[in-house]
This record gives C-alpha cells, sequence and structure tokens, in this order.
C-alpha cells in the first residue's frame, strides 16, 4: 500500500506543473488548500455514509478518491508519505500498530482548533 502512495505521491508532485486544463490535479492543487481540504473532508463523509448504508463496492471506491485527496493535501502542505509513515512507526513502537496516541498525551497547546470553511454547498461531479 505505501508503495502504492508513494508512486501517487510522485506523480501528483510532478502534476503541479501540469496545464490546470488537462490536469484535475494541477486544477486542484492551484484551488488551493481550502478547496482542497473540502474534497478532503467530502470523500471521508461519503465513506462513512457508504460504510452505514453497507455499499461495499462504493465504500471502496470512495476510499481510494479519499487517499487521493489526501495526497494531494499532503503535496500541498510539503508532507511526505515517508513523513506519515515514521510517525506509524514510532506509534507503533509506543502504543502498538492499532492504536492512536492517546488524547491524554497530547498538550493541550499543540491541538488546532476547527475552523469553518466558507458556507458554501458544493455538489460531487460524478
Amino acid at each position: 500500500m505505501g508503495d502504492s502512495l508513494d508512486r501517487l505521491y510522485d506523480q501528483v508532485i510532478a502534476a503541479k506543473n501540469a496545464d490546470p486544463a488537462t490536469s484535475r490535479t494541477a486544477k486542484l492543487l492551484r484551488a488551493g488548500r481550502p478547496k482542497m481540504a473540502r474534497k478532503l473532508a467530502e470523500e471521508a463523509i461519503e465513506v462513512v455514509i457508504d460504510t452505514v448504508i453497507g455499499s461495499r463496492e462504493n465504500v471502496v471506491r470512495e476510499s481510494a478518491d479519499l487517499l487521493y485527496n489526501l495526497v494531494v493535501l499532503w503535496a500541498s502542505a510539503n508532507v511526505k508519505p515517508q513523513d506519515v509513515w515514521d510517525e506509524m512507526i514510532r506509534r507503533e513502537r509506543l502504543f502498538g500498530l492499532a492504536e492512536k496516541v492517546p488524547k491524554k498525551m497530547i498538550d493541550a497547546g499543540g491541538r488546532r482548533k476547527v475552523v469553518a470553511f466558507e458556507n458554501r454547498q458544493y455538489r460531487k461531479r460524478r
């Protein structure tokens, strides 16, 4: 899986200089981080909805979209897949593979505030 995301990341980086008229990735990168974040959130919500509905095929498709949009956001934020893999390894050593960092171990000053995006509705194009 990591190899696939690494390759996708490399393709996203290469698309930074592509023509937005012919590259969806270039267009998304030029739209800015708020747009990228909305797309990521939209895909996450679709995965949740399809999971609740019980549509396995849609969960698979929407999960692939979610990962794509996550990698685009990583590229925009200058986060490499290896940075994430290193954090996963660190957490595995501390807490075990299936655990996330316990809330009590995160200092309150390091938490981010939730900010609202523009108050517009966006429809997903199919």
